[in-house]
């Protein structure tokens, strides 16, 4: 009877060191936690959701890329927060959770920056992680007209006479948001005051680039200055896009914050947004991606 024990003991031990038992016990030899595994050998990795905040210019693109990082990468749940810069920027500040910040504009990041300059940055305030912060994307500011054109705007400078003689509605962002500061430097370029115009009846405002965009396609005004990329999304005529002379370069830079429980992942989505299939996603609507 100990004879049959035993053999039945060491064919159960066999038995079990081939089929695996099951996720192994793999804690080092220095007490280190373990890490366990799939049955086809791979680590297993926790699930993780990571909370993106990004302008509102990169909606569809954006989300196509992440759902094709999603399908790749399964254990992480993107969640987007899109929305004008200086919005995003005021909802990190008081104290909304987010791993990944991607503005339209450098201002909003400098803001947040302690490296940057304590001009732009005049609350001292430090989000932005140490060596994450990187320019991904250019865009251009365009003049687009709704459909058929029935003012007749071909061009910046046709925009400029219609405002001068009263005759047209123009739509642009709020000050707070990028692309409306980009719209003021070209009303200044222009020699044109956004006060008189604006007390004229001759400038109605968005919140976002999408609620500009949005005017342009209901034909509730005469043309709109927004993005090249918002225009191409919405299926707008762009008669004219702004030179670097008018509004300067229109630079999106990302990050990772400080304040993410997700460093790593966060870091690995914006390397994916970088790479090569993701900047024939963002060329396709007329970002020009930069690295």
């Amino acid at each position: 009877m100990k004879k049959l024990l035993a053999l039945l003991l060491v064919a159960g031990m066999t038995t079990c060191v081939f089929a695996g038992c099951g996720q192994q016990d793999t804690t080092t030899p220095d007490g280190s936690a373990n890490v366990q595994q799939s049955a086809g050998g791979e680590e297993a990795k926790d699930p993780v959701e990571l909370v993106v905040f990004a302008a509102a210019s990169m909606t569809e693109t954006l989300t196509e890329i992440g759902n094709e990082y999603m399908a790749e990468n399964p254990h992480v749940t993107l969640v987007f927060n899109f929305d004008s810069s200086g919005t995003l920027k005021t909802q990190i500040q008081e104290g909304a959770d987010c791993d990944l910040f991607i503005s339209a504009g450098q201002k909003q990041m400098d803001q947040m920056d302690i490296n940057a300059s304590a001009e732009v940055n005049t609350e001292g305030l430090d989000f932005v992680l140490a060596d994450s912060r990187v320019n991904i994307l250019e865009n251009k500011v365009a003049l687009s007209v709704p459909e058929g054109n029935p003012a007749n705007i071909n061009s910046y400078d046709d925009m400029v006479a219609g405002l001068e003689a009263g005759d047209i509605m123009l739509a642009m962002g709020n000050s707070d948001v990028p692309v409306g500061q980009y719209t003021q430097k070209i009303l200044t370029y222009y020699s044109l005051s956004e006060e008189e115009l604006a007390n004229a009846g001759c400038i109605t405002y968005g919140s976002n680039v999408k609620e500009v965009t949005t005017q342009v396609s209901e034909a509730t005004v005469d043309c709109g200055i927004i993005y090249a990329t918002d225009a191409f999304s919405a299926g707008l005529t762009v008669v004219d896009t702004a030179t670097a002379e008018m509004c300067g370069q229109v630079i999106y830079p990302a990050s990772v914050l400080n304040i993410s429980k997700n460093v790593d992942e966060a870091q690995a989505f914006l390397d994916y947004i970088m790479n090569d299939a993701s900047d024939a996603i963002f060329e396709k609507v007329g970002f020009t991606p930069i690295n």
